[in-house]
């Protein structure tokens, strides 16, 4: 899909594409291509780049402006030219909800969360969905895996004692030493689940 990225692609260039060792084409398709002229080969390209929609190709990357309306896509830049940000887990996949023209400078998507955001037009994604959707239901068949993966044990703070973690200490699962009516902290005193809002407060939806 490379080739098809590119709007005027050079005989020059698609040569040294064929004939990169890092590459896995066949020798038959590249004997096939030094056969057809020049000339020949560049019109054919051409002809396929025109007849062929680039925009409904799973795997195309290309600009929210030059897709349609519901389409599926992932790997979506927050900002122009910044690179894939939004959507790039195993299975997942967003939705346009809204039709991108030139008129309009953002395009409503629905990401995988069901929040509804709006992404600047310029800014590129892939068409499709991320492989590999049966990641999240994978089980590991022993607590060793889980290590293998680099996930190393999780313990309750209310199990730790006062100097390990703010929650430790005191008689039973009380976290504050007996005091009721402290929040959540992080091992460094900082608050958890409802405490510092680090969101902007005028988000955009």
């Amino acid at each position: 899909m490379a080739l098809f990225r590119a709007r005027v692609a050079s005989s020059t260039l698609l040569r040294s594409i064929l004939h990169a060792p890092t590459r896995s084409f066949s020798s038959a398709a590249i004997e096939t291509v030094e056969s057809k002229p020049l000339s020949s080969w560049k019109s054919s390209m051409m002809s396929q780049m025109v007849t062929l929609d680039i925009s409904s190709q799973i795997g195309s990357c290309m600009p929210l402006a030059n897709m349609r309306i519901g389409t599926q896509i992932h790997n979506i830049e927050l900002r122009p030219g910044q690179g894939g940000k939004l959507v790039r887990a195993a299975g997942t996949s967003a939705k346009i909800l809204t039709e991108p023209n030139r008129s309009t400078r953002y395009c409503e998507i629905k990401l995988p969360s069901g929040v509804k955001k709006k992404i600047d037009i310029k800014c590129r994604a892939t068409i499709g969905m991320v492989s590999n959707p049966e990641h999240g239901a994978k089980k590991l068949r022993k607590a060793g895996q889980s290590r293998w993966l680099g996930r190393r044990p999780v313990v309750r703070g209310v199990a730790m004692n006062p100097v390990d973690h703010p929650h430790g200490g005191g008689e039973g699962k009380s976290k504050s030493s007996g005091s009721h009516g402290r929040g959540s902290l992080t091992p460094w005193g900082k608050p958890t689940k409802c405490g510092y809002k680090t969101a902007r407060l005028r988000r955009k939806i």
